[in-house]
């Protein structure tokens, strides 16, 4: 009888921690990151094996743009989860964005862990649009001699395609648009936009047309018909 009050105590302070997560997690769904943050500190000292808390970490130093600490919280989530794409695919884009932040001669040092960690999503998970998204980007905006490469975006954009027609055209469109190829660009997202009809594809052709093609008409046009 004397170990039925402990009991109770315990079963309440499980009650608590999990109240705590909840807390956390509404917080963090509303964009309020600070408060999340030292809730699911709190509770991540009492439960360090909730790796969902983990992520939520990573997540919110990811949106307060500080990498180190993004990078830390992913690296813990690959490594005991080997087999995740999408934690790869996070700890690649924290290392991108830390890199775009550093001078040129540390971010070199940096560019094969960030190709390899989305390689590794890609492989992975032969779904995961994001990771190819990733590849895409990297191999256009990476200069040639450090890897970049616009075949090896276009074949990654062809898989996207594979994957998802909307995704694929605008994958598309993007290697275009940065090679200034605006009229092929320009086919791309109107294939996209016809499919995903979305506030995404839209913004991608009206910025073309407004900001590379300067074609206000067709710009105005494609607002009032989205607008519709």
């Amino acid at each position: 009888m004397k170990f039925i009050p402990f009991i109770i105590l315990l079963i309440s302070f499980n009650m608590m921690a999990e109240t705590d997560f909840d807390k956390a997690e509404k917080l963090y769904n509303q964009e309020k990151f600070d408060q999340a943050k030292v809730l699911f500190e709190s509770y991540l000292k009492t439960n360090p094996s909730s790796y969902k808390t983990v992520e939520y970490l990573g997540d919110i130093a990811g949106h307060q743009k500080k990498w180190d600490e993004a990078i830390k919280h992913y690296k813990v989530l690959k490594i005991h989860f080997p087999k995740s794409a999408n934690y790869f695919y996070k700890f690649g884009g924290a290392m991108g964005m830390k890199a775009k932040s550093v001078n040129k001669f540390k971010a070199l040092g940096m560019i094969d862990e960030i190709e390899s960690s989305f390689l590794t999503a890609a492989k992975l998970d032969p779904k995961h649009l994001e990771s190819r998204w990733a590849l895409v980007m990297l191999y256009i905006e990476l200069p040639g001699i450090v890897g970049g490469s616009e075949k090896k975006a276009i074949k990654y954009s062809d898989e996207l395609m594979e994957l998802s027609k909307v995704d694929g055209y605008l994958a598309k469109g993007y290697i275009d648009e940065y090679f200034k190829r605006y009229k092929k660009a320009e086919v791309n997202y109107i294939n996209a936009h016809e499919i995903g009809n979305s506030k995404t594809t839209f913004q991608k052709l009206y910025n073309l047309y407004l900001n590379k093609l300067k074609d206000k008409t067709k710009a105005t046009k494609l607002k009032q018909q989205f607008e519709k």
